[in-house]
């Protein structure tokens, strides 16, 4: 079938919910019109589950579905106890110690709409710190929009961004580095009289392999404002592009050098090139960037030829094993013969990974950590327990999957001693991954799949987090420690863990400790023979998602149980099946398809959204989650027309929010030529990351 048929039967059959079909086929190879991969048969919580049901059961069924998988090994021991309660210990991020008041946002709400623009609140300015083509490394060349190539690509930001990230340079208070992800490339609007995949030069393609990957720049603040901009750094070595093309990553782990992750042109089995679909991602207290490895199964063919054996496997990660090349699949084999599942299938064990950037230390390879597990992260964000350990929480962003938490072996050490930062870059590297179950606490007869509210006036209930691996040690009867990180859907699905509506970012709150989850939405969701809803995922046919808040038992993050609510489910206020924390919902603005979360020092949740299932489009949100004001969401900016709000990040003095404007413009029909979006410049559309401030100096939103 011609390439360009090809390209246009899924947008024709698109049926994926409100995203345009254009951002169906390049984000996520059309994920919505493939079968869900989760084809487990947990049970749904239509009812309460005994959420302390026998860990002796759940290892029986366990057993079963990783034998079915075909998975070897001795079975592992039952989980130990519990660990100590213990207070939250807030730990200080680079971006600064919970320090504001939490009280009322002040900001005018801004209106929902369709403008080609960044709208804002009166009183604030935005501008643009960097977009596509920007130089990043020096000696990077002038863009040249009709004349690109890799090598100039390589030393220029990247195409479409994600997670932004903002680290202060010590001992400056004006200067930074701003550490972005470039999740993925939409060639339609890349390269000018494109006429499909099948028709780019091996130079184009490997113009987007190196679009890929993540850019540390130096930026700098302007006066005393809230305005940054890139700075020709006084180390110009900071400065730096990571790509998919060509950068070296090191993996760490239980995984690292098992056959799982051996190919023919690294038979060690421990130094990936590249990195892919890059996501979301968060700062660690001790000065790095962690980078979630999403849709990568997109980037593959071959799944057709692959091995029997490895088949199942593939299956549940999204790969197609029926065609060669399936809708979506962006024909890299044609550029480096790695992607070619047919000869090489272990390549595709070798992303799926939490990726750990040292942006102050670009001599550093970046590392893959294989002891947080392999899924669709979304992310990974951190806080320190009061028992010193680090605590990672993650979402793997698929219809139907699962939450994570991982609990590092070691303990963070709170030291600028050069010794202690060494120690600290090692926290990762060892630890135990939990999988989330949860359950409900109102009767079966009071979820109906509607959103209406049960009787006890909420979404809530109890949740445990299973163990999966321990250091080296499975706890999955059947599968070694390596299986189970390399195949950590397949142990969720062993230990019945719960399926989501999409889990992506998950951040903790360092003034509370509680956790937040941004389920994104699920329109498959009790259809057909899917998960019906429940009390954790209360509508079916959900399109506009949800909030989850996690509370640890006694706060302490590395136990094993918790409490749970949804203090906010989205959609049009006016509708019955909103809630937006009790608050009046006619003093709420509309949200649809949260994304990404972060907090301001003042303890407000900000929420950005991608696929704006209401009509306008997508948005910043904030609300306080504490007091009073609790579910008083309100609009604070929008993004132009087909672009989805990514980020956020909000300095730690509250001066300036960072967003990531991510494909614009991106409408079905829409080329070079004939852009949907002429954002920011006005001749065509370009991805890129803003910063917005207040006009008098003072703190973002309140």
């Amino acid at each position: 079938m011609p390439d360009k048929i090809r390209r246009l039967l899924p947008l024709l059959g698109h049926s994926g919910g409100s995203r345009d079909a254009m951002t169906c086929l390049y984000r996520c190879g059309n994920a919505c019109d493939h079968p869900v991969p989760n084809v487990s048969a947990n049970p749904y919580l239509g009812d309460v589950v005994n959420v302390e049901m026998s860990r002796r059961g759940v290892v029986r069924a366990g057993a079963v579905g990783a034998m079915v998988l075909g998975f070897g090994g001795a079975a592992a021991a039952a989980a130990g106890p519990a660990a100590a309660a213990a207070p939250v210990e807030t730990a200080a991020t680079l971006g600064g110690r919970p320090h504001g008041k939490a009280g009322k946002l002040t900001f005018e709400t801004v209106a929902p709409n369709t403008l080609d623009a960044v709208t804002i609140p009166a009183g604030y300015q935005t501008e643009v710190v960097l977009r596509w083509g920007d130089p990043v490394e020096a000696g990077a060349p002038a863009f040249d929009l009709h004349n690109q190539t890799a090598a100039g690509q390589s030393k220029q930001f990247g195409y479409n961004n994600d997670f932004v990230g903002v680290l202060p340079i010590p001992g400056s208070k004006d200067r930074a580095l701003l550490v972005v992800n470039h999740e993925y490339t939409n060639e339609d609007l890349m390269f000018p009289g494109f006429t499909g995949l099948d028709n780019l030069s091996v130079e184009q393609l490997k113009v987007a392999m190196a679009a890929h990957g993540l850019s540390v720049v130096e930026i700098e603040r302007v006066g005393r404002t809230g305005r940054w901009k890139p700075v020709k750094s006084r180390r110009p070595h900071f400065n730096r592009r990571i790509t998919a093309l060509e950068t070296k990553f090191e993996l760490t782990g239980p995984a690292a050098g098992t056959p799982l992750l051996r190919t023919a042109a690294d038979p060690s089995g421990r130094v990936v090139i590249g990195t892919l679909n890059n996501c979301a991602g968060g700062v660690t207290p001790w000065g790095t960037v962690l980078s979630g490895e999403e849709n990568f199964n997109q980037y593959f063919v071959g799944g057709d030829q692959a091995p029997a054996d490895a088949k199942p496997k593939l299956a549940r990660y999204g790969f197609s094993t029926t065609a060669r090349y399936p809708s979506g699949n962006r024909k890299w084999d044609r550029a480096q013969e790695r992607f070619d599942l047919a000869k090489h299938p272990n390549e595709a064990n070798r992303f799926g990974w939490i990726v750990e950037v040292d942006p102050f230390d670009p001599d550093a390879p970046p590392r893959k950590h294989t002891a947080m597990g392999r899924f669709k992260h979304e992310g990974a964000n951190v806080i320190v327990a009061r028992s010193g350990h680090v605590v990672a929480y993650m979402g793997d962003d698929e219809r139907f999957d699962y939450l994570y938490k991982f609990v590092s072996d070691k303990k963070y050490i709170d030291s600028k001693a050069p010794w202690a930062r060494k120690h600290n870059l090692s926290l990762l590297e060892s630890g135990t991954l939990y999988v989330a179950q949860v359950a409900g606490d109102s009767p079966a007869t009071e979820i109906d799949g509607s959103g209406k509210l049960p009787s006890d006036g909420k979404f809530d209930g109890k949740g445990k987090w299973i163990k999966l691996v321990s250091g080296n040690k499975s706890e999955v009867p059947g599968m070694t420690a390596a299986d189970v990180l390399t195949f950590t859907r397949l142990a969720g699905d062993a230990v019945l863990a719960t399926k989501m509506d999409r889990p992506e970012d998950v951040q903790p709150s360092l003034r509370t400790g509680k956790i937040y989850a941004a389920m994104t939405n699920n329109t498959n969701r009790g259809v057909g023979t899917n998960a019906p809803a429940d009390e954790a995922n209360p509508r079916n046919a959900n399109k506009h998602g949800h909030i989850f808040e996690i509370v640890e038992d006694r706060g302490d993050h590395t136990g094993t149980s918790f409490t749970w609510s949804l203090p906010i489910v989205c959609g049009d206020p006016k509708a019955a099946d909103t809630y937006f924390g009790g608050y009046d919902k006619n003093a709420v603005s509309p949200i649809s398809c949260p994304d990404n979360v972060a907090f301001d020092s003042a303890g407000n949740l900000w929420i950005s959204t991608d696929g704006n299932a209401l009509g306008s489009n997508d948005g910043l949100f904030a609300t306080a989650i504490e007091g009073r004001e609790r579910g008083h969401l309100k609009q604070f900016l929008t993004v132009p027309k087909g672009a989805e709000t990514c980020g956020p990040f909000i300095t730690g003095d509250d001066r300036s929010v960072f967003v990531a404007v991510q494909h614009p413009g991106e409408i079905t029909g829409a080329s070079v030529e004939k852009p949907a979006s002429v954002w920011p410049d006005g001749d065509y559309a370009k991805p890129a990351v803003i910063v917005t401030w207040r006009t008098d100096g003072g703190p973002i939103g309140s």
